[in-house]
């Protein structure tokens, strides 16, 4: 076994006189699991939402409330928060830009204004829109001083933000960002209408044998 430079550990699978080969994947990778389930309840979840300075009907009709977060590529962001307690459901997209229903192609060519993010569905009985905030922006770390940039990820379709769905949510999200200083470059914005990914971008990490389990805090490796 081996560690790389980025903490993730691999195992020697090959030796040769000149070389060797290594496997990186997360021990879960490629695993498929059946399992048998009873359906209890369905609980409505809140609609659609864009910001409403006054609030918004679909949010007062269930105990759960929206988040909306971009962090750069939205994989490793998606399973950052699938993994906090009182996330209930996550999806990525595309928001904040101008044209309807946008392509992941055309989205990655800077030209559409959208940024990849995260919309998550939470239960704040459980965890706190301030909570949420702090996630995301301890995800960017240092990445938070930069313009339109996370990483090795450039462009407008990269940059990072905060889109709220009330005055509260904008309020809270305004205290944590100005703790950060004037050099941040987080923007915060109302939550514009968000269009979701295509189906394999949905939960892929997850799909590639990384673990969402809540709490887990194992290094996230974004390349799957």
């Amino acid at each position: 076994e081996l560690m790389l430079s980025n903490d993730v550990k691999c195992v020697v699978t090959e030796i040769s006189d000149t070389d060797f080969t290594i496997d990186a994947n997360p021990p879960l990778a490629g695993a498929s699991y059946s399992a048998n389930v009873t359906l209890i309840s369905v609980e409505e979840g809140p609609k659609q939402l864009l910001y409403g300075e006054d609030g918004n009907e679909d949010m007062k009709q269930t105990r759960f409330d929206v988040a909306t977060f971009a962090l750069g590529c939205f994989w490793g962001g998606e399973l950052e928060f699938m993994r906090v307690p009182g996330v209930v459901g996550t999806k990525v997209g595309y928001t904040q830009g101008d044209k309807d229903e946008p392509t992941y192609k055309e989205v990655c060519s800077g030209t559409t204004g959208h940024t990849e993010a995260i919309q998550i569905v939470y239960d704040p009985e459980i965890v706190s829109y301030d909570k949420l905030v702090h996630v995301a922006m301890d995800r960017l770390d240092d990445n938070k001083y930069l313009l339109n940039q996370v990483g090795n990820d450039r462009g407008t379709q990269y940059r990072h933000g905060i889109y709220y769905h009330s005055k509260e949510q904008r309020e809270a999200a305004q205290k944590i960002l100005d703790t950060f200083g004037e050099h941040c470059k987080t923007e915060l914005e109302p939550a514009r209408t968000f269009y979701s990914a295509e189906d394999y971008h949905q939960q892929y990490l997850l799909k590639g044998g990384q673990s969402a389990k809540k709490g887990d805090d194992t290094l996230i490796r974004c390349y799957g």
